[in-house]
């Protein structure tokens, strides 16, 4: 089964909680990294670190969902961690694509820009692809050199 990292900041704990409830009726496992509260004063990076570390410590097997207020400053600070590739997604092709096209690893959304149920379609959508090798893999390892040559 396969396990989902989930964090937000305080601007996005309802919509957390509204997709850590739908993952799980999915059938996947959950790891909540925080924040639990709308007081809670803890910053969008500290949350996207969390997730990030936990997902490297995973050998890169399990997926993130991070949420703030846009989700811009979740993937700004996801993606300065080697093997992640992060996206904001408040689409459902944006959603495709980043995963079939980028093989992201996380998924980013704004809880102040997208409501409940269409984060819930958005994250069914992500949840159910899975990037196979083809037209965009030469794409995919270029991003991993560029990574490799620039995160030393």
């Amino acid at each position: 089964m396969k396990t989902i990292v989930i964090g937000c900041d305080n601007a996005a704990v309802e919509m957390k909680n509204t997709i850590i409830n739908f993952v799980r009726s999915l059938g996947y496992e959950v790891e909540n990294m925080g924040c639990d509260s709308s007081d809670d004063p803890t910053n969008y990076p500290t949350i996207a670190k969390a997730v990030c570390e936990n997902i490297i410590q995973s050998g890169y097997e399990k997926n993130g969902i991070l949420v703030c207020g846009t989700g811009i400053g979740m993937a700004m600070t996801a993606n300065k961690f080697k093997g992640i590739r992060a996206a904001v997604c408040h689409d459902n092709f944006s959603a495709e694509r980043s995963k079939l096209s980028n093989n992201a690893n996380v998924l980013c959304m704004g809880a102040r820009v997208i409501g409940p149920e269409l984060a819930k379609k958005i994250t069914k959508e992500w949840l159910s692809l899975t990037f196979t090798d083809g037209s965009s893999t030469p794409k995919v390892q270029e991003i991993l050199t560029i990574e490799t040559e620039n995160m030393k």
